[in-house]
């Protein structure tokens, strides 16, 4: 496995960036780069298909799919379900306090709910490690 896709919320993407670092530092130490779609483009509201057409562009780069939900959001599931058709790893990653997605917690292959960064990074090693 060599890069990995973070399918994240734009609005809550600032708020998230000690979870991006951490995430980001973690598959790094195993050689994994991590590709986020939201700092990568800009697209205006009326480009939507543009921008899924290489949201699914990049997705078929990874080997992994990170669906970060602290919120949930309808952009992020659409990218789990088109990895998860393409064959791709999907985890679902959420804050222990976020709202439970059963759709997505029913699909990916690992769910990670965290209590705080340093559990965060614990739990992602012990994905890695599993799948390496």
């Amino acid at each position: 496995m060599q890069r990995a896709y973070l399918a994240i919320s734009l609005s809550l993407r600032p708020a998230l960036e000690p979870v991006v670092v951490t995430i980001k530092e973690v598959l790094t130490a195993f050689g994994i780069e991590l590709f986020v779609f939201v700092d990568e483009y800009r697209f205006l509201p009326q480009q939507e298909k543009e921008m899924m057409q290489q949201a699914f562009l990049e997705i078929d780069r990874c080997e992994l799919l990170i669906a970060e939900c602290t919120e949930k959001a309808i952009g992020v599931g659409i990218e789990a379900g088109y990895a998860l058709g393409k064959g791709k790893i999907v985890w679902y990653l959420r804050p222990q306090n976020a709202p439970h997605s059963t759709t997505l917690a029913g699909a990916a292959h690992a769910t990670i709910v965290y209590q705080h960064i340093g559990d965060l990074a614990d739990q992602i090693r012990k994905e890695l490690h599993a799948i390496s």
